[in-house]
């Protein structure tokens, strides 16, 4: 995901993007903010501004819809006792005395980034969505909510920072969902951070005001669906979304379309209503009966035309940007239900299988001992058997050795989970490549050929006759080309990295997690916080801290590498799902 092109972060963000440019000139003219005037004002004295005078008094959960379901035909999650799901997590022995020491120390370097960043967001940007690390001003890019805010609350309490979390709680309470920076959000990203920052820190707490928080969130998005096919349109315009004229899309990105099950899936089982699961039961039977009946069967493109239904003719497919978080809550969802629902363990298979075949790659590279995967980018142009695969690689998409690892754990699918330890490795060999020992947000390399994934032998004419012939100063070898040299601060390769710590128990995961820590650290810590960098390839070059620092940070990044170095019952993969936002959610057990 470019910054601004994947739900993941769109990327999580082209799902925000047509929608912004219809407001564009507004907002150049306009400073509202939830909590705060254009100067952070101290904790408990924000202000608040609202964007109407109408639809903001009135109650969400009391709206009247054009398109109600009746509530007795609604879908309930399933009923009966959670199955025993096979154990995700490594048997783990006890360590000795050098290993917790090791394991301290990192963890502690871990938190002392988090702190720093929290604190300097508390200093200079309370209650906006995120700080500006270089300027250390507030900016609001997510409805003014306080996203870093309500992102970062399981993160205080899980690296045990009570008092902040306490703060932050009080701060959460005076969040009105009715007041925002502007007249819409994006669904996706407002379901993700906020809902699923909620819900977790709820899990983890049991501070009652934060699950009553999520269900008033709960209910205002709730009204997305309130059309004649009941789903969702993600450019949420409030005022249209109150009168229920939300206008279904003609190119829907797909990550925004299905990653709403484990959220409302959450709010269902904490509350008992059934409208939340029955919203997101009807977007899995139309991805279950397209997922065969695509330009290539078994997966889903990055766009679903919603205008007259449900249709999925896109032609280009990715488990990266605009498609990632759909193929992600699969298996999640299967656990998150107890693995009552095997129509989800189902899609994730033939999901995974499908990929394997058309979208995974295995580079061409100089290192022969060097055993990586990585996912690229498919083309379908008139039917299944016209196919071309782009060997582009993502930071977006390093999630997905974690994802290919925990499905097979939980559906006792080994060779699932030794192509997740490929891709994870894929990932973490491509940060330490670099001069800055950070992976660029996108770049190219050449694919071996024969046989499929298989290893092939470092050949310098292919390789510059494929694409590496005009490489840049510095590009490291095997990379043909980067279109995309910077790095925001993402979270996914040590996403990975930590999952297949947790399910292998190998500690060659933890040191590749430290040397990027370190190398992460180096390249993007300002004075009083971290920014995203403009160039891997040029860490100290004057000018290279872009000034931003997205509320992922502080939400995922720096938790993976905490619990990556903390005891493994911390946040276990086997009581908890983590959303795409890396919000830990609770898994029912049986009794």
């Amino acid at each position: 995901m470019v910054a601004f092109f994947s739900p993941r972060r769109m990327g999580k963000r082209l799902i925000l993007v047509l929608a912004v440019a219809l407001t564009g000139t507004f907002f150049l003219s306009q400073i509202l903010i939830t909590f705060s005037s254009s100067t952070p004002s101290p904790i408990g004295t924000e202000q608040q501004t609202s964007w109407t005078s109408g639809w903001f008094r009135q109650d969400w959960a009391r709206r009247k819809e054009k398109f109600p379901v009746n509530r007795s035909l609604m879908v309930r999650p399933p009923s009966g006792p959670p199955r025993q799901l096979p154990r995700v997590q490594h048997k783990f022995a006890a360590p000795d005395a050098e290993f917790r020491k090791l394991q301290a120390t990192r963890q502690a370097a871990v938190k002392q980034a988090f702190e720093k960043s929290w604190g300097s967001y508390r200093q200079y940007a309370w209650g906006y969505d995120e700080l500006r690390p270089v300027t250390l001003e507030g900016h609001n890019s997510f409805a003014g909510w306080g996203a870093t805010l309500v992102d970062s609350l399981d993160s205080l309490w899980i690296m045990g920072m009570k008092d902040d979390f306490a703060e932050a709680v009080k701060a959460v309470q005076k969040i009105n969902w009715f007041k925002s920076s502007g007249p819409m959000c994006s669904l996706f990203e407002t379901n993700i951070r906020y809902l699923g920052g909620l819900l977790s820190a709820y899990d983890l707490s049991q501070e009652k005001v934060l699950l009553d928080k999520a269900v008033e969130l709960a209910h205002m998005l709730y009204a997305a669906f309130d059309n004649q096919y009941r789903l969702p349109v993600n450019a949420f315009f409030f005022t249209d979304a109150w009168n229920g004229d939300l206008q279904l899309s003609y190119r829907e990105v797909a990550a925004a379309v299905g990653s709403m099950s484990l959220e409302f899936t959450r709010v269902a089982q904490l509350t008992g209503d059934p409208k939340f699961y029955d919203a997101i039961d009807r977007i899995k039977v139309h991805l279950s009966i397209s997922q065969n009946e695509t330009r290539v069967p078994g997966l889903w493109p990055i766009s679903f035309d919603l205008h007259d239904g449900f249709s999925a003719q896109d032609t280009m497919f990715t488990l990266g940007a605009q498609a990632d978080s759909l193929y992600e809550y699969l298996p999640k969802m299967y656990a998150l239900l107890g693995g009552l629902d095997r129509t989800y363990a189902t899609m994730h298979k033939t999901a995974m299988d499908a990929a394997e075949k058309h979208i995974l790659f295995r580079p061409m590279i100089p290192d022969k001992d060097v055993d990586i995967l990585f996912s690229g980018n498919l083309r379908a142009y008139v039917s299944a058997g016209d196919l071309q695969m782009t060997p582009e690689v993502q930071h977006l998409g390093c999630f997905t050795g974690g994802m290919y690892a925990l499905g097979g754990r939980l559906l006792n699918n080994d060779s699932h989970v030794e192509l997740g330890k490929q891709l994870a490795r894929g990932c973490a060999w491509a940060y330490k490549a670099t001069v800055s020992g950070i992976m660029p947000e996108v770049a190219s390399m050449v694919a071996c050929e024969e046989p499929k994934l298989g290893k092939c032998k470092w050949n310098k004419s292919i390789f510059e006759a494929k694409g590496g012939k005009y490489r840049t100063e510095g590009m490291p070898p095997a990379f043909a080309s980067i279109t995309d040299y910077r790095y925001i601060l993402r979270p996914e390769a040590i996403e990975s990295v930590f999952v297949l710590y947790r399910i292998t128990g190998d500690q060659e995961w933890l040191d590749w997690a430290w040397a990027m820590f370190q190398s992460i650290k180096k390249a993007t810590e300002t004075e009083k916080a971290f920014s995203a960098i403009a160039n891997v390839l040029a860490p100290d070059a004057r000018g290279n801290k872009a000034n931003g620092m997205e509320s992922f940070w502080l939400a995922e990044t720096l938790k993976y590498f905490y619990l990556i170095f903390s005891d493994p019952d911390l946040i276990s993969l086997d009581d908890y799902v983590l959303n795409t936002e890396a919000h830990p959610l609770k898994i029912p057990k049986p009794t």
